[in-house]
C-alpha cells in the first residue's frame, strides 16, 4: 500500500469537505426557516440521541405523505420537479446531465428544490466518476478500476471525498455510488471499468475506503449493485441477466464488497436487476426478491440502512410485471426507496393503494420512512440543506483536488509487458496512433519526447479503446518496427495485443489518464499500477516496473 497524501493536502481537502457539508448558507435551518416538529433546533427538550424525534414524526405523517418519502424521480426542469414535490411529496430528485447549469446555477436550483419541500430532499447523481459521470464541471477522476489498479484505499477514499466534497458544495447531498461489484466476467457489458476489479478483497478495501470517503464530505454514499451484477454478458438496462452463482460462490465472490460497506457504515444499498436462481428459485429479479432483500441483506449480512431500488425505467425490472406492480412488489420484498418509476402518478397510487388496502402495512411503511428520515438526519439536511451559489464555483476543480486526481491517476497507469526495455520512450522518435492521439502526442512532447510520423518513428504507440479481438490486427498493421499498446478503456484489450514490443493500462482515456499514461511512457513517472482483473495472460496483482 503506497503512503497516503500530504498531510498539507488532507488538511486542504478536509476543510473543503466541512465547508461543503455545512451547506456554507447559515446553519440555523434548512434554508427555508421551516422543520419538522420535533427536529433537531426546533423547540422541545433536547436528546441524546439525535433520531429520538423521528419516530414521533413519522407517526403525524398523512399515508400520503410516507408513500412520497419513498420515491426518487428523474426531472426535466426546475417547474417539473416542483410539481412533483408539491403533489407527491417525493422523498428525492435525481439529477442528470440536463438538469445542471453552471455551478451557482445548479446550487440555486438546489436551493430551490429543498425550500419547496416540507422534508428535506435526498438530491442525487450517479456519480461513479469514469464511465458513469453525470456532472459536467466537477474535477475528473478515472473511474473504479484505476483505482483498484492502485491497490490503495487511501487513494479510493481521496477521491470520493474529492467528490463528495464538490456535489456537496451545488446541493446534492447522494451518489449513487460506489460500485461494488465484482467484475469477473470479461464479456459484462454494464459493469466492466466500473467495478474495482476480479478481486473480492481488493474490491472489498476499495469499496469501504470509498464509502468513507463520500460520507465524509457529507454525502451519503450508495453501494451497488446487490447481491452483485459482476459476472453477466447481458445488460440489466435491455434486458434480465441471469448469474449461475451458488450460495457459496457468493459468499466467497459476490458478498465481500457489501459486508465492507455495510462495515464502513453505507447509508444505502442498491439492488440488481438481476436474476440469481440459487439465491432465489422464483425467477424474479433481486429487486423484487424478499430472500435476497430479506434473508441475505437484512438478515444475513445485517444491513440496517436504506435500500433502494436501481432504475425501475430498466427493462430488468419490467419485462415480467407491470411498472405499478413492479413498484408494490419491490417494496413488499423490502426496498425502502423506489429509484425512478416510469410513470410517477401510476406507481404512487399503486403504493398509495396498497398502504390503504393493508395489502402494505403500517409497520412496514413506518419502517422504510423512518430509515430514510434517520438517513436524511445523519447527513444534516434537517439542520441545514442550503448550498452557497457565491462560493460553489470556488471548491470545485481546486488545484489541491486536481492534484489527488492526478496522483491517483498515475498510480493506475500499469505496465503489463515491455521487452527489451521498449519503454521508457525518452530519447527515442514516437509515432502515436489511435484513441486520444492528440492529447498523448501533446502530453508527450511536454515530456521532452519527440513525437513524429510513422515513417520515420523508432516506436509506434498504439491507443485502443474497448477494440478487443481488434487490437491485434491494429498492430500488425503497423509494421515491424517496435509497438507499443496502450489500453485506454478495458484492460482486456491486451488479451489481442500479443505481438506488441510493450502493453499498459490506464483503465480510462479521460483527459488526467492521458497525462498520466505520458509521463510513464516517458519514464518521468515509474509504473506502479498492478492488474486488478486478469489480461494479456496475466493474473490480477501483475505489474512491472522501470529498472
Amino acid at each position: 500500500m503506497r503512503a497516503t497524501r500530504p498531510l498539507a493536502l488532507a488538511a486542504a481537502l478536509t476543510l473543503a469537505a466541512t465547508a461543503a457539508a455545512a451547506g456554507c448558507g447559515g446553519g440555523d435551518d434548512r434554508g427555508d426557516g421551516t422543520r419538522p416538529s420535533g427536529a433537531p433546533g426546533s423547540r422541545g427538550a433536547p436528546s441524546k440521541d439525535p433520531d429520538a424525534w423521528i419516530p414521533g414524526h413519522v407517526a403525524k405523517m398523512s399515508a400520503e405523505e410516507k408513500v412520497g418519502q419513498l420515491f426518487v424521480t428523474r426531472f426535466s426542469g426546475r417547474a417539473d420537479a416542483l410539481g412533483k414535490i408539491r403533489k407527491y411529496r417525493v422523498g428525492g430528485l435525481i439529477y442528470f446531465p440536463g438538469n445542471f447549469g453552471a455551478p451557482a446555477r445548479t446550487a440555486a436550483q438546489s436551493n430551490a428544490l429543498q425550500k419547496a419541500s416540507k422534508i428535506p430532499l435526498l438530491l442525487g447523481v450517479d456519480e461513479e466518476q469514469g464511465i458513469v459521470s453525470r456532472t459536467p464541471f466537477i474535477t475528473r477522476f478515472p473511474g473504479n478500476m484505476a483505482l483498484g489498479a492502485t491497490g490503495d484505499p487511501a487513494d479510493a477514499r481521496a477521491a470520493a471525498q474529492v467528490t463528495g466534497t464538490e456535489l456537496r458544495a451545488v446541493g446534492i447531498n447522494l451518489d449513487y455510488a460506489p460500485d461494488a461489484d465484482v467484475n469477473v466476467n470479461p464479456r459484462n457489458p454494464v459493469i466492466g471499468l466500473r467495478s474495482f476489479g476480479a478481486d473480492p478483497g481488493l474490491a472489498s478495501k476499495l469499496t469501504a475506503g470509498a464509502v468513507d470517503g463520500y460520507q465524509a464530505a457529507g454525502v451519503a454514499a450508495a453501494a451497488k449493485h446487490f447481491p452483485g451484477h459482476g459476472d453477466t454478458a447481458t445488460d440489466s438496462h435491455t434486458g434480465l441477466p441471469v448469474i449461475k452463482h451458488t450460495r457459496p460462490m457468493w459468499e466467497r465472490l459476490d458478498a465481500p464488497p457489501f459486508r465492507a460497506a455495510i462495515g464502513a457504515g453505507v447509508d444505502m444499498v442498491m439492488t440488481a436487476h438481476i436474476v440469481v436462481p440459487k439465491l432465489d428459485g422464483s425467477g424474479d429479479p433481486s429487486t423484487l426478491s424478499r430472500n435476497v432483500l430479506g434473508r441475505l441483506l437484512r438478515g444475513g449480512l445485517g444491513y440496517r440502512g436504506v435500500i433502494t431500488t436501481d432504475s425501475l425505467e430498466m427493462a430488468g425490472v419490467r419485462e415480467k410485471y407491470g411498472d405499478a406492480a413492479a413498484a408494490v412488489r419491490a417494496f413488499e420484498a423490502g426496498a425502502d426507496q423506489l429509484l425512478m418509476p416510469p410513470n410517477l402518478p401510476r406507481a404512487y397510487r399503486a403504493v398509495l393503494a396498497a398502504v390503504r388496502s393493508g395489502k402494505i402495512t403500517r409497520e412496514r411503511l413506518d419502517g422504510s420512512v423512518t430509515r430514510i428520515l434517520k438517513l436524511k438526519q445523519r447527513r444534516g439536511l434537517f439542520q441545514n440543506t442550503a448550498a452557497d451559489p457565491a462560493k460553489a464555483r470556488a471548491v470545485i476543480g481546486t488545484p489541491a483536488h486536481k492534484a489527488i486526481a492526478r496522483r491517483v491517476a498515475e498510480h493506475a497507469v500499469t505496465l503489463v509487458r515491455n521487452e527489451r526495455n521498449v519503454l521508457p520512450l525518452k530519447g527515442r522518435k514516437v509515432a502515436v496512433t489511435g484513441p486520444e492521439s492528440g492529447t498523448l502526442s501533446a502530453a508527450l512532447r511536454r515530456r521532452g519526447v519527440t513525437v513524429t510520423a510513422p515513417g520515420s518513428a523508432d516506436v509506434i504507440v498504439l491507443t485502443t479503446e474497448n477494440t478487443g479481438r481488434g487490437a491485434a490486427a491494429r498492430v500488425r498493421a503497423l509494421g515491424s518496427k517496435p509497438v507499443v499498446v496502450a489500453a485506454l478503456g478495458r484492460p482486456y484489450d491486451l488479451d489481442s495485443a500479443g505481438s506488441a514490443a510493450a502493453a499498459l493500462a490506464t483503465y480510462s482515456s479521460s483527459g488526467v489518464s492521458v497525462t498520466a499514461l505520458a509521463g510513464v511512457l516517458s519514464g518521468a513517472v515509474k509504473p506502479t499500477g498492478r492488474l486488478p482483473v486478469p489480461a494479456a495472460g496475466k493474473q490480477v496483482g501483475h505489474g512491472l516496473g522501470y529498472p
